[in-house]
C-alpha cells in the first residue's frame, strides 16, 4: 500500500432519534492507500454508510476523516463537495445514468462540473471510453446499452477526471456473472494505477480474488484483519 489516500480515525455514525436512535458505526480507524480493498459484511452492517462518510455524502457523528489530506471536519456542504469533485469517483450499484444524455456525455458530464470544456474534455471522454472498451458506443443512449455496459460507462464517468480514490457500492450486484467479473477486473485495473485507491462495497465473497485487502465489518465494527480473512474465499496472493 501506498501512502494513505482516505483516513478515517475513531469514527462513529448515530443515526435516527429517539427510540430509533440506532449506532451505524462505532470506533472505525481506516486507511486507504493504491490498490483494490473490498468492504463486506451483511446487509445492515454499516457498509454504505461507511462508504458514504469516508466519500464526503455523510458527516461522522464522531471521530475525523481525511481525504487526499483534506480534513471534512466542520466542513460545510460546498466544501465537502470540492473536495468530491477534485478527489472522488463514485460507482453506484443501479448506474445512476441519465436517460436523455448518451454514453460520452454522461462521462463527460463528471468534467463538466469541474468546469473542464470544449475539444480537452472531449478528447478525454473518448480516451476514457475507449479505456472501459465502449468507444463504439459514444452515441448509445443508456437504454441502449446492456447492463455490464451501462456499468462501464458509470466506471467511466467516475475516473474521467482521474480521482485519487474510486468508491464502488455493490457495482456488480445487478449484473450477472460475467459482467459482474468484467467490471471487477476493470476497478483492479484502475486499482494498479499509480496512487489510485478503489474501495468496492460488496456482500459477494466470490469477489475477493480481485482483492489487495479485504476487510469486514458487522455490527457497525470493523473486524480484526485475521477474522476477516477468515470470513472470505480468498485473497489475491494466497493459496
Amino acid at each position: 500500500m501506498t501512502e494513505s489516500l482516505i483516513q478515517a480515525r475513531n469514527v462513529g455514525k448515530t443515526l435516527g432519534h429517539g427510540a430509533g436512535r440506532v449506532q451505524a458505526l462505532k470506533h472505525i480507524d481506516l486507511s486507504l492507500g493504491g490498490g483494490l480493498t473490498l468492504l463486506m459484511g451483511p446487509s445492515g452492517s454499516g457498509k454504505t454508510t461507511l462508504l458514504s462518510i469516508l466519500g464526503g455524502m455523510l458527516t461522522p457523528s464522531e471521530g475525523t476523516v481525511q481525504i487526499c489530506g483534506r480534513s471534512t471536519d466542520g466542513a460545510d456542504a460546498e466544501t465537502l463537495a470540492e473536495i468530491r469533485r477534485r478527489h472522488i469517483g463514485f460507482v453506484f450499484q443501479t448506474f445512476h445514468l441519465f436517460p436523455t444524455l448518451t454514453a460520452a456525455e454522461n462521462v463527460q458530464l463528471a468534467l463538466d462540473v469541474r468546469g473542464e470544456r470544449g475539444a480537452m474534455a472531449r478528447a478525454r471522454t473518448r480516451e476514457v471510453m475507449t479505456k472501459v472498451d465502449l468507444a463504439h458506443k459514444c452515441d448509445a443512449f443508456p437504454r441502449q446499452l446492456s447492463g455490464g455496459e451501462q456499468q462501464r460507462v458509470a466506471t467511466a464517468r467516475a475516473i474521467v477526471a482521474e480521482p485519487a480514490a474510486i468508491l464502488a457500492d455493490e457495482p456488480t450486484a445487478a449484473l450477472d456473472g460475467a459482467n459482474g467479473q468484467a467490471i471487477m477486473a476493470l476497478l483492479a485495473a484502475i486499482a494498479r494505477e499509480p496512487d489510485r485507491a478503489v474501495l468496492v462495497v460488496t456482500h459477494d465473497a466470490r469477489l475477493t480474488g480481485f482483492a489487495d485487502q479485504v476487510l469486514r465489518i458487522e455490527d457497525g465494527t470493523l473486524l480484526p484483519e485475521a477474522a476477516a480473512s477468515s470470513n472470505v474465499y480468498r485473497i489475491r496472493g494466497s493459496a
